[in-house]
């Protein structure tokens, strides 16, 4: 059995794939890739309008245009786990900050110099605000 986090790195290269070259998300999903993989792609996929809004909202004189496609991919799937849990059910969810730090280090892997603290700062902003509107009930 792959690695959780094996397993959303996986998620992470079929939404880059699919955003930049347009190709069906079925098509740039490995093959054999886990119930789990598929449903956190898919989910970073579909909800992709409301995950960028949030993204961009925390992005902080950064357009989301400006941002590389690798990594908004790392957020949207962070994201995923982060706000929508269910999306993609593991048998133990990983806590947002668990979240937040699988895509730091992906983005420290695979990125530019500046994306993993940038990554931190939009996620970890994201949470903030999550956590507020939770005590504002």
């Amino acid at each position: 059995e792959m690695k959780r986090s094996e397993q959303r790195r996986q998620a992470v290269f079929a939404v880059y794939q699919h955003d930049l070259t347009g190709r069906d998300l079925v098509d740039t999903l490995p093959g054999g890739a886990s119930l789990f993989v598929r449903a956190l792609a898919h989910a970073a996929v579909d909800r992709a309008p409301e995950l960028d809004e949030a993204i961009d909202q925390h992005a902080h004189g950064w357009s989301v245009e400006r941002i590389q496609p690798l990594e908004r991919s790392i957020m949207r799937v962070a994201l995923i786990e982060m706000l929508h849990p269910d999306a993609a059910p593991a048998d133990e969810p990983i806590p947002p900050e668990g979240a937040i730090e699988e895509a730091v280090e992906s983005a420290k892997t695979f990125c530019g110099p500046d994306a993993p603290a940038f990554v931190n700062g939009v996620l970890g902003a994201v949470l903030r605000q999550v956590r507020e509107n939770a005590r504002a009930g």
